[in-house]
């Protein structure tokens, strides 16, 4: 297997839940966690998420013309936008205060910086979360915009994070997405649900790992035996076993209800708990695959490195195991009072 490239996925599947309105299939998040959990285990360098939670964004927006061409485009794979929302790390939920929009000649003169933008490096353009006269705000900035600039910096499994600099760039008023309550709103759903499909890519990637492992236990021979048949081996397999199929029920679980429309606080509630128990348990799993190996687990050239290091990226992106226990318990608090 070639290490994945940042570059490459530029004509990669496109977001399956677009209504069938707008040139998409119609179908719900199941359908697409089954792509996103699919890409995962072949270690796709596809954006297939963060393609995604740009659509979803606008999709949950108020400008139909935008979502019209915006989403057209995306779906024929000749626009491909990601969204750039976040200004500090750990701040998955930030409203973008720091990012100001100032209206200008019917448009808008906007100012700010934009970090830990997954599939930066191929964007064509950017979905940015802003502050305005009447508060959050979302605008399509187009990458070759005068005043936009691009900084990358390379992850462990050798994809990109985008760090987006806008220096007084004038947007036009048509490319504004959302405001005030809408832009919040839309915000929140679309990172909900990229939460679910990065799990589902955690899930992709704990089962191929989890394969490789028990395959090479199958046929590695030590002491005139397969190594497999070493009873201590046979129970530290079976533990990573439990953990992959709890991680698979508790996202066919959140994925049914979210399809069903719950609501901000349960589905929010559903997503931090997908996104937890898949990060640990993807974590755990490709670590030991790696011990699994032994020492051909650590060189590059083999494939179980490769699954460590894109479960090491996924993890922590759109909020790490940690970050997503605490806001799970919080909005339970917020629930019950």
């Amino acid at each position: 297997m070639t290490r994945p490239n940042s570059s490459a996925g530029r004509g990669g599947p496109s977001p399956s839940w677009v209504p069938e309105r707008y040139g998409g299939l119609g179908l719900g998040l199941a359908e697409a966690a089954i792509v996103a959990e699919g890409l995962g285990g072949m270690l796709a360098p596809e954006p297939f998420t963060a393609v995604s939670l740009a659509a979803d964004v606008v999709a949950g927006g108020d400008n139909e013309a935008l979502k019209h061409d915006f989403l057209g485009r995306t779906i024929e794979g000749s626009l491909l936008a990601v969204l750039a929302w976040q200004e500090r790390a750990g701040e998955v939920e930030a409203s973008g205060a720091g990012t100001i929009a100032k209206p200008f000649e019917g448009g808008w003169r906007v100012t700010g910086t934009k970090r830990f933008i997954a599939a930066a490096a191929g964007a064509d353009a950017f979905v940015v979360s802003a502050c305005g006269p009447q508060g959050p705000m979302l605008l399509l900035v187009d990458r070759g915009t005068p005043g936009v600039t691009l900084a990358l910096d390379e992850l462990a499994d050798g994809r990109h994070f985008g760090t987006l600099t806008v220096e007084d760039a004038l947007i036009k008023g048509d490319a504004l997405v959302a405001s005030g309550a809408g832009a919040s709103g839309a915000l929140s759903h679309a990172l909900d649900h990229a939460m679910v499909l990065c799990s589902a890519e955690l899930l992709g990637v704990m089962r191929r790992a989890l394969d490789l492992s028990l395959d090479y236990l199958r046929t590695r021979v030590q002491f005139g035996k397969p190594i497999g048949s070493f009873q201590a081996l046979q129970h530290r397999a079976v533990d990573l076993h439990i953990q992959r199929e709890l991680a698979s029920a508790v996202l066919d679980e959140t994925v049914s209800a979210l399809d069903r429309d719950p609501g901000a606080v349960p589905r929010a509630r559903l997503a931090s708990r997908a996104k937890a128990r898949c990060a640990d348990a993807a974590m755990r799993i490709t670590r030991e695959a790696i011990q699994f190996h032994g020492a051909i687990g650590f060189t590059d050239e083999y494939d179980a490195g490769l699954y460590l290091k894109r479960a090491m990226v996924l993890a922590n992106w759109l909020g790490n195991p940690a970050w997503h226990r605490r806001r799970y318990g919080a909005l339970g608090l917020e629930a019950e009072s």
